[in-house]
């Protein structure tokens, strides 16, 4: 049985939809945008790539300004009216940049953070659930999102085993700057 291990060559980072409108309805709001924004942190100092999804920003908003201070100029935001963020257009990116292994934080967890996961999976991509990272509304929802997730083969996991699994070796040259970043996250 192979057992899928992280490495920076094959993962991108995708947040879903941590757009200004849903700061007031998303249970653990706060935490869900430290630990997000600390991923995305993380993935600038291992370069990788981070792709942006906006559900119908035009009425929900942009992106939180806690995450977009740290996105690389370069970094590709994408509006989206289905509820799965691997639209044609991230599906290109994912073509484009190779990378198969997809870290996931966003929302919602039952909604298009599940349909996301489905469809990678089911388009050759290995989803990691980045769990401290993902919520709802209805908190209640999560952990079945959660097992549906795992049933269609996607990987539980939290922002530090990611990062350290990411690191292999307190050698690595970022292991620093990652450490700073684990100090901050959310739990």
């Amino acid at each position: 049985m192979t057992i899928p291990r992280l490495r920076t060559a094959d993962c991108a980072l995708l947040v879903i939809d941590i757009q200004t409108k849903f700061a007031k309805h998303i249970s653990k709001w706060d935490f869900l945008v430290a630990n997000s924004a600390i991923l995305v942190q993380m993935a600038n100092a291992l370069d990788i790539p981070v792709i942006v999804t906006e559900q119908s920003p035009q009425s929900l908003g942009n992106t939180t300004a806690e995450i977009t201070q740290h996105l690389a100029k370069n970094t590709p935001v994408y509006t989206k009216t289905r509820f799965s963020a691997f639209t044609n257009d991230v599906a290109a990116q994912l073509r484009t940049l190779n990378r198969s292994q997809i870290l996931i934080c966003g929302i919602e967890a039952q909604v298009c953070v599940l349909q996301t996961v489905l469809d990678l999976a089911a388009n050759g991509r290995q989803p990691f659930l980045i769990t401290d990272a993902i919520s709802a509304t209805d908190a209640s929802q999560i952990p079945a999102a959660l097992r549906r997730m795992e049933h269609a083969n996607a990987i539980s996991t939290g922002t530090l085993s990611a990062m350290y699994e990411l690191l292999q070796d307190a050698t690595h040259p970022k292991f620093k700057a990652c450490l700073d970043l684990a100090k901050r996250i959310q739990y």
